[in-house]
């Protein structure tokens, strides 16, 4: 049944990415996919209550990660529909292609480290939609958000689930990992980064559109102070509660949703609407949560059924260099969740054999960090961009895969060079 499973997952994995060849939208395909992939664990000769509980389980797992998803989004739809961005899109005087990369590329970096690289690639992405008018330009430009995303996830430990999983297991501290992973992050980042920049070298964006029915501008900018303030919260509230991260999202969406309520109560009914956060849902793309939703199931399984397991145990009992391994867990993640690999090395590893702060975590969560960005469904924040944008996955793997790659191993090379110089 193992086998099975797998094949199913392959085949829909296949269906995803065929996308539009064969004109199948692949939130259906990976619901389709994630309800076989249980159905046919349910018939493995697990007992049905058995079944239920694990099902149960890693729902509620990816439950999590679908409410912080919807929040999220929401609250970026909230502060676009008062033209919040028009604040910072206003700021942006340079025309220059290149420029403007670096600009976001840079913030994209440095604010998942504070945010998460799921939250930051959803606010980047809004941003680059508001700055480029060309959909082909865009494309290019929210690739680079999602490597800069994860890239700036791997050195935080609030960045990027599989990097907290680390800190909250003892296996790495905070200080140590952002002095001994910032410097390989920031390489990941550059490689890419400067091919892209050769690219668009002496070309400039289109003017980008005046908003002629801004409306008060002092509304503009509360809501996207308040927006920004909400998201940047988000960890702050799970540091000091340690409840998940979802709940502090939630939080902040309400919280928005009184501002807004406040902000336009002395308004016509019809215009308390058109900025009120139930229009802002209204807005939100179901179908790529409900992709997520798909996807997320399908890896639950094959993890339920011990296939990821099994593979982190092959990786590690036929290699004994601890690099060697991380990196193809790190490799393993552009094409699998990243989440239950690392969850299955810390299970492996003790920290007996790798005590805290031992290279080998800070290195694996480097790798598995940003690993992802490979391949455009080999991370949260790949998934969230390409619902957003409607990238395909094919033109992603043809034209982003090796200058994600180029970027992931000159990242691990620097920290393994790193090491060495350090003694």
């Amino acid at each position: 049944m193992l086998f099975i499973i797998s094949i199913v997952f392959i085949i829909g994995y296949v269906l995803i990415a065929f996308e539009h060849t064969i004109k199948i939208d692949k939130a259906a395909s990976a619901l389709i996919t994630g309800v076989i992939c249980w159905l046919l664990f349910y018939l493995s000769g697990h007992s049905h209550i058995e079944s239920e509980k694990l099902l149960l389980e890693h729902l509620g797992e990816i439950s999590a990660i679908l409410f912080f998803l919807l929040g999220a989004m929401t609250i970026v739809e909230v502060v676009d529909s008062h033209n919040g961005f028009h604040l910072v899109t206003s700021l942006v005087t340079t025309r220059s292609k290149s420029r403007i990369m670096i600009l976001i590329t840079f913030i994209t970096f440095f604010l998942s480290a504070i945010l998460d690289n799921l939250t930051t690639s959803i606010v980047m992405t809004s941003l680059c939609r508001k700055l480029l008018n060309e959909k082909h330009d865009r494309l290019w430009f929210v690739s680079m958000v999602i490597i800069a995303a994860n890239a700036g996830g791997a050195w935080s430990p609030i960045g990027d689930v599989t990097t907290t999983m680390l800190w909250i297991g003892n296996q790495i501290t905070a200080g140590n990992i952002i002095i001994r992973t910032f410097i390989p992050s920031l390489v990941v980042v550059a490689i890419p980064l400067a091919i892209l920049l050769f690219k668009f070298r002496g070309q400039k964006i289109e003017e980008v559109a005046k908003i002629k029915d801004l409306q008060n501008p002092s509304e503009s900018n509360i809501m996207l102070f308040s927006g920004v303030g909400l998201l940047i919260s988000v960890p702050v509230f799970k540091t000091l509660t340690h409840m998940p991260p979802f709940m502090g999202m939630l939080i902040a969406l309400g919280t928005i949703w009184v501002i807004s309520s406040l902000l336009h109560r002395k308004k016509h009914p019809d215009e308390r609407i058109r900025f009120s956060v139930a229009s802002a849902l209204r807005k939100v793309d179901t179908a790529s949560i409900l992709f997520f939703l798909g996807i997320l199931l399908a890896v639950s399984a094959l993890q339920a059924i011990g296939v990821l397991t099994n593979a982190a145990n092959f990786i590690a009992g036929y290699t004994s260099n601890m690099y060697i391994t991380g990196t193809l867990l790190g490799i393993l993640s552009a094409i699998i969740d990243n989440v239950p690999l690392v969850a299955a090395a810390q299970g492996m590893f003790s920290l007996d054999l790798y005590p805290t702060d031992h290279a080998f975590w800070q290195f694996l969560a480097l790798s598995a960090g940003t690993g992802g960005s490979a391949i455009i469904i080999g991370s949260a924040a790949g998934v969230a961009v390409m619902g957003i944008e409607k990238i395909e996955f094919f033109w992603y793997l043809k034209n982003i895969s090796l200058l994600a790659f180029l970027g992931f191993f000159a990242g691990l090379g620097t920290y393994i060079l790193q090491q060495w110089l350090m003694g």
